[in-house]
């Protein structure tokens, strides 16, 4: 007896591939008693939650079968209780082993009942479309192990597939709260972080922080060097004060990811709920969001002070324009360099894609969302390289012909050829770390995809969820990647230092803590660019002072 209801239930559901609208609401494999009213008297009584609809409970699995009651009552149809409740309660089987209803037994069910639903008002619902389920060619279809590999003489309705990411218990999240991962809403990737071991993220984050308090002191120097005398860096070097502030900001951030460890960049794990510690996203955990805004805000200020600095020099140097006629635009400056890095922080928030970082322990963008990596990381950062080479260029190239075609004396010569030096050495400290970050971020966006199933192919085990199927290409991330990119994010803030390097500065600094300011000899209303327009404009060669 107990054989023959197992056939029954063979013939009526086969065990395939899942629709892909419910591929990411299935869960761990874990067998309940079925407590569903329609459902009761069954050839089985063993269900797991949530089911292929994405009905996280049989309470809520009740309610959507709700309207179909008066047609099971009224016998309508003899398939239609059985469909249903293979649907809405599927069996229970082992781990890696479900099933489907079959197409036929979904065409019947539907052409029995249509005209008795048309009476009550009920619709066929489009999640019961009849061509999403398989076709039964075997009078006694078998269930299909997920795991196993295909066989090539089962028939169509088990031949094997990849079935897409689902996300597992554990890593579930409120749906309020409007978390995805990989293309799978309601979910976050796990923490800690998911390829790397705890001793692996224990080294990286004393090394983030080690090198954090190195950047912190380098461009927290220069801007108390500038402090101590203001007059003294003038357009068109004064962006590089501002460059420093943003890095110093930048510094900081990480400084507090270390402090903090992963307490903000995570979401703890829920004990009783099968929840396990995600990653933080979107905008309500607070800290989260504020250590974003900073972190992301500076960023792109300092990266856009950059290039508001080839700006002044390429207008000190090709149209010749002087320090006060570039002070005139400062307004401007500060307005692009403060204003298009607010526009895009506000966006990012506005489309909540803000992510933990729990190798850092701080929350940025482009982590997991490879969108946002592109549009709001590479794009940004790469057009201000562009911008930035273009004008450097222009302006070096247009201080070597000041320093050929006009006639100065030895020492200002000199003096200039330092100057063409350090706005060379100074930008090579700047883009080799820049385009280094970028080369960092462009490898993540050609292999996260990789990483993301090769991870999902390890432990689809643990979390009870499909494998992938015939996986192409596996791979795992290298923390000396990651170890990179943080440094070179770092480090890009410490070329400041090498400009206010100088005889001067150390001077400034014994002065000030002596108690007395040194008295200047050299008049600050000219600046290094500025005099080589007084030179090309027939100035006399005296009034090229450059200050170095």
């Amino acid at each position: 007896m107990d054989l023959l209801w197992v056939l029954s239930v063979s013939m009526l559901t086969a065990c395939v591939a899942i629709p892909m609208d419910a591929a990411g609401s299935h869960s761990l494999f874990t067998c309940e008693p079925i407590t569903l009213r329609m459902c009761q008297g069954l050839p089985y009584n063993s269900t797991f939650m949530p089911n292929i609809l994405n009905h996280y409970d049989q309470q809520t699995a009740a309610l959507a079968m709700e309207p179909f009651h008066p047609m099971v009552n009224l016998q309508c149809s003899p398939e239609l209780r059985m469909f249903l409740c293979a649907l809405y309660a599927p069996v229970c089987t082992e781990y890696g082993r479900m099933t489907l209803p079959c197409r036929r037994l979904c065409l019947q069910a539907k052409s029995d009942c249509y005209k008795l639903m048309d009476m009550f008002g009920v619709s066929w619902p489009q999640e019961m479309d009849c061509n999403r389920f398989p076709d039964c060619d075997e009078p006694y279809p078998r269930p299909v192990d997920l795991q196993s590999k295909s066989d090539a003489t089962e028939s169509p309705a088990s031949v094997q597939r990849d079935y897409g990411f689902w996300c597992p218990r554990e890593l579930k999240i409120d749906p309020e709260l409007g978390y995805s991962f990989m293309g799978v809403r309601d979910c976050s990737p796990p923490c800690p972080n998911m390829y790397f071991t705890r001793e692996e993220l224990m080294f990286a984050r004393y090394f983030i922080g080690v090198v954090s308090i190195v950047c912190l002191s380098a461009t927290l120097f220069t801007f108390l060097t500038f402090l101590i005398d203001v007059s003294r860096f003038r357009y068109p070097e004064r962006p590089i004060i501002f460059y420093a502030v943003c890095y110093m900001m930048v510094s900081l951030v990480f400084f507090l990811g270390f402090l903090l460890e992963d307490r903000v960049s995570c979401n703890a794990s829920t004990p009783g709920k099968f929840r396990a510690s995600t990653v933080t996203q979107g905008s309500h955990n607070k800290a989260c969001t504020l250590l974003f805004m900073v972190l992301y805000f500076f960023t792109m200020a300092g990266s856009v002070w950059w290039v508001i600095l080839t700006i002044t020099w390429f207008l000190a140097a090709v149209p010749k324009w002087g320090s006060e006629a570039i002070e005139k635009k400062a307004l401007l400056f500060h307005a692009c360099a403060w204003g298009v890095p607010g526009v895009l922080t506000v966006a990012l928030l506005a489309m909540n894609k803000i992510e933990g970082d729990s190798v850092s322990g701080v929350c940025f963008v482009g982590l997991y969302n490879l969108t946002a990596l592109r549009w709001f990381l590479l794009a940004p950062l790469g057009l201000d390289v562009v911008v930035g080479v273009v004008l450097l260029l222009a302006g070096i190239a247009a201080l070597n012909r000041v320093r050929m075609e006009i006639p100065l004396e030895k020492e200002n010569q000199e003096k200039l050829v330092k100057f063409m030096i350090r706005i060379a050495v100074f930008s090579v400290l700047y883009l080799v770390p820049l385009l280094t970050v970028l080369g960092c971020y462009l490898y993540e966006n050609s292999y996260r995809a990789v990483w993301e199933t090769t991870w999902v192919q390890e432990k689809c085990r643990d979390y009870h969820i499909p494998c992938p199927y015939q996986v192409e290409q596996t791979s795992r991330p290298d923390l000396v990647l990651f170890l990179v990119k943080y440094l070179m994010m770092l480090i890009v803030g410490i070329p400041s230092v090498f400009w206010v390097g100088s005889k001067k500065t150390c001077f400034e600094w014994a002065s000030f803590f002596h108690g007395k300011r040194r008295k200047e000899y050299v008049p600050h209303t000219h600046s290094c660019c500025s005099s080589h327009a007084h030179a090309l404009s027939g100035s006399k060669s005296q009034h090229l002072m450059i200050d170095i």
